[in-house]
């Protein structure tokens, strides 16, 4: 390609919008995106990206992407660094998405790390992206149904996302109506409560009580220290490119406990050859790596 072919490429403009968008503000974003959280954007992400940021643009009160890409670049602008993130990530999720993950919690795992707890073990839960929280309060009803007095043991659940505004919503636990219709209701039953409002449910304060969540982003350090027996990391890993997965794949089974299981999303597919298939998509440490 001509120099003066790229340059005319960079400066394409990709939509018909409040604020002209090209090429180049594309590539710059998505830079900024990797560079920051691992995330890779392909060419079919422009309108989510322009759709997203545009409102990000109003509130600040730039005029074009050309201002907004110079504010992402320089030092006035990492304080924008997070709203970035935050509104380039994806957060679909809900109760018990992916039944059949928790039927194998509940089934497979809890008895035994039930009556771990009990004999005075320790036992560690991570939901590694948990969005607004349903996923993590999923894996918290499977430990009370095992374990109805989980809170008088060592048993911890942490909740952690890169997106700060899912983590304080999760944190706060209040959801509608509709959005509990999925949980199995002899769990909702026994574990939730309904109060008032537009978002009337939350967990027990017992169930709340086990857990724990925090800000963290995947491809930067990883403060916890200990080994857990449950991981979920769903439909997260798919957004990062090959080198990005495999090195997550290796540090997810360097955080596995030696009998510990690792739940991933139905798209996603680990090829590290030290876990091996417990089911489907979920995996455990195979004998050579425990």
């Amino acid at each position: 390609m001509s120099v003066l072919a790229a340059q005319r490429e960079a400066h394409e403009d990709l939509g018909e919008g409040e604020y002209p968008f090209t090429r180049r503000n594309f590539d710059d974003i998505a830079k900024r995106l990797y560079e920051l959280s691992g995330i890779h954007l392909n060419e079919s992400k422009t309108t989510l990206v322009y759709s997203r940021l545009a409102k990000r643009l109003r509130k600040l009160g730039l005029s074009d992407f050309d201002e907004y890409c110079a504010l992402i670049n320089s030092k006035a602008g990492e304080g924008e660094l997070a709203d970035l993130v935050n509104a380039l990530t994806t957060n679909l999720t809900r109760f018990f998405r992916e039944p059949h993950h928790f039927e194998h919690l509940s089934k497979s795992v809890m008895p035994r790390l039930a009556e771990a707890a009990r004999r005075g073990d320790r036992v560690r839960l991570w939901s590694a992206a948990c969005s607004s929280g349903e996923e993590a309060y999923s894996m918290a009803l499977c430990v009370f149904d095992a374990l109805p007095n989980a809170n008088l043991y060592d048993v911890r659940l942490l909740a952690t996302d890169i997106d700060q505004n899912m983590v304080a919503t999760a944190r706060a636990g209040r959801y509608r109506d509709e959005a509990t219709t999925p949980i199995p209701a002899h769990l909702r039953e026994r574990w939730m409560v309904r109060g008032d409002g537009d978002k009337p449910w939350r967990v027990k304060d017992d169930v709340a009580s086990i857990m724990v969540f925090n800000e963290l982003n995947l491809i930067g350090p990883w403060p916890m220290r200990g080994k857990f027996d449950v991981i979920f990391c769903r439909n997260v890993v798919i957004y990062f490119d090959d080198k990005t997965q495999t090195d997550l794949w290796k540090r997810f089974r360097q955080a596995l406990a030696p009998d510990g299981r690792f739940y991933i999303g139905h798209s996603e597919r680990v090829d590290d050859p030290a876990l091996t298939s417990d089911g489907l998509t979920i995996y455990k440490l195979s004998g050579a790596a425990r």
